[in-house]
């Protein structure tokens, strides 16, 4: 290939040399890879090989810029380390972006979200809670960006499944003639390098890769309990009243047995496909034989499985939990 040429998929480097490198095609006049081509129409997965300190010093080159920045969060997996961005990015203005708006419940209202945000401090220029998927506050998010936008280049940033690439498709399809549309998988490290989408004169996204979150179980699971750990629609929370020593067993993969304390209210904010079973923790010997963490809840703490959701447990009381080694979990202040 004489002209360098980037897949409009996921940004990489096309080549016609190599079928096992990323960025392979077969016909010069394709546009996007044949691993985008494998995702979009038969669901097909390759892993990524580039690494999370290689997304790094992407992150520290837009810091070097005085470009705006929009940071994508998703709300149903809000990242443990939710700062690292802004501290590899200190110096640009930076939108915080709350994505997925439509699968929390309609009962939370925007205003406590954007609350919760804002008494971490992260020095953000503004906060907006947004939908790609079902066009909410799409157009208060461009005005925003007008606001602030300190050239034509805006960079989007964010872990890996935050939506990102949703976002940029959703304003190119809103406020751009274009037909191009970014590859859009619920795994990770689906965009590989940095895409230019120019939706105007004044405009021009770049998609950049996710850090990949090691510690999220959709690194974990197959397709099958991919789909059903991901949420499609609004979650509909299931509460459960606990006594010390009963169990929720959590599809077959996770066991929360609440050990001590008073009668306690657990729920759920997990897929609705998720099915849970409340059990005798003394007489169920079930999923013992995984990892067991022990928490000391305080009162009004959620207790989050990376990559599902969280448990808002309402007073305070011990928790064991048993879950794979690889899966982060962590308390936080609850955010419902």
């Amino acid at each position: 290939m004489s002209k360098k040429k980037y897949c409009m998929g996921c940004g990489v480097l096309l080549q016609d040399e190599n079928i096992t490198q990323e960025g392979y095609i077969s016909n010069l006049e394709d546009d996007i890879c044949q691993r985008c081509f494998r995702m979009k129409h038969y669901g097909e997965y390759q892993v990524s090989t580039k690494s999370n300190e290689e997304y790094l010093h992407i992150l520290r080159s837009i810091g070097r810029k005085k470009d705006l920045v929009l940071h994508i969060v998703d709300l149903i997996n809000i990242d443990k380390e939710i700062a690292l961005v802004r501290n590899e990015i200190r110096n640009n203005k930076m939108i915080l972006v709350l994505n997925k708006r439509d699968v929390l419940p309609k009962s939370v209202k925007d205003e406590k979200i954007i609350r919760y945000f804002k008494e971490l401090e992260l020095n953000y220029e503004d906060i907006i809670v947004i939908s790609a998927n079902k066009n909410y506050n799409i157009d208060l998010l461009y005005e925003t960006i007008q606001k602030y936008q300190t050239s034509k280049n805006v960079y989007v940033v964010g872990h890996t499944n935050t939506g990102k690439s949703s976002l940029i498709n959703r304003m190119i399809s809103n406020y751009s003639e274009s037909d191009k549309e970014l590859t859009i998988s619920p795994l990770p490290s689906t965009t590989l390098d940095e895409i230019q989408i120019q939706l105007n004169e004044n405009l021009t996204l770049i998609d950049t890769p996710g850090l990949v979150d090691h510690g999220s179980l959709v690194n974990y699971v197959d397709g099958s309990i991919l789909k059903k750990i991901s949420p499609r629609k609004e979650i509909k929370p299931k509460t459960y009243q606990l006594k010390p020593h009963q169990c929720l067993i959590i599809q077959d993969m996770i066991r929360v047995d609440y050990m001590e304390g008073e009668k306690n209210s657990f729920t759920l904010y997990l897929s609705n496909d998720i099915k849970v079973k409340r059990m005798n923790a003394i007489r169920q010997t079930r999923l013992k034989d995984l990892c067991k963490t022990t928490y000391s809840i305080k009162y009004g703490e959620d207790l989050v499985i990376n990559g599902l959701g969280w448990i808002k447990i309402v007073e305070k009381g011990i928790v064991d939990l048993y879950i794979d080694k690889d899966i982060e979990t962590f308390t936080r202040k609850s955010i419902i």
